[in-house]
């Protein structure tokens, strides 16, 4: 009887692992979310065709750092030490490209919701093999969340992104910079 309590013993702690560093992640990534299309808005509140367009993304936003906030709580994870630089460095890159234009506003926008696409099916997986019944919730969360993020993808291409001055030197280095907060905030 003690194998099958210490195997089950293991089993939570690896899950408790599992869902800390996924919903650590996650809220660093949309309370960054939030504020890069803050910073958008902020720049681009006056113009007519995109401001909309960002403010029903940056909606969308809201919800989901408000559902990873609600997360946090339920499973008590902690949130990155780090929310302030996220914060701060997110608005500045929604400002600062907005003030680029709307095209390199799109671009930041495909390049970020690209890289969070990823991250989201890979959590997915991991999710999945770890037991798909026990994960549900969590697992559509995730999954909702996810196809936000594609659209927010595809919007930006829509508008332009792709047409934005030096596209894939802001892409990359937009994407670049996703991936080591990401890896940042996994463990911080």
């Amino acid at each position: 009887m003690s194998k099958l309590k210490s195997s089950a013993n293991y089993l939570y702690r690896r899950r408790r692992q599992l869902y800390d560093q996924i919903i650590r992640v996650n809220h660093s990534g949309e309370l960054a979310a939030d504020r890069i299309y803050w910073g958008q808005f902020v720049v681009l509140a006056n113009d007519d065709k995109h401001s909309p367009v960002i403010q029903e993304m940056w909606s969308q936003e809201k919800h989901h750092l408000q559902e990873f906030e609600k997360l946090s709580l339920k499973y008590r994870c902690r949130k990155s030490a780090l929310q302030h630089i996220w914060s701060a460095t997110a608005f500045t890159l929604g400002a600062v490209t907005a003030a680029i234009g709307p095209k390199a506003a799109m671009a930041c926008t495909v390049a970020v919701e690209d890289v969070i696409c990823q991250h989201y099916d890979n959590q997915l997986r991991q999710l999945i093999n770890d037991n798909i019944d026990t994960n549900k919730h969590l697992i559509d969360t995730i999954k909702e969340f996810r196809d936000d993020e594609q659209h927010h993808f595809d919007t930006g291409i829509e508008f332009g992104a792709k047409d934005s001055i030096a596209f894939n030197v802001l892409y990359n280095v937009i994407s670049n910079g996703c991936r080591v907060a990401i890896k940042i905030a996994e463990k911080i």
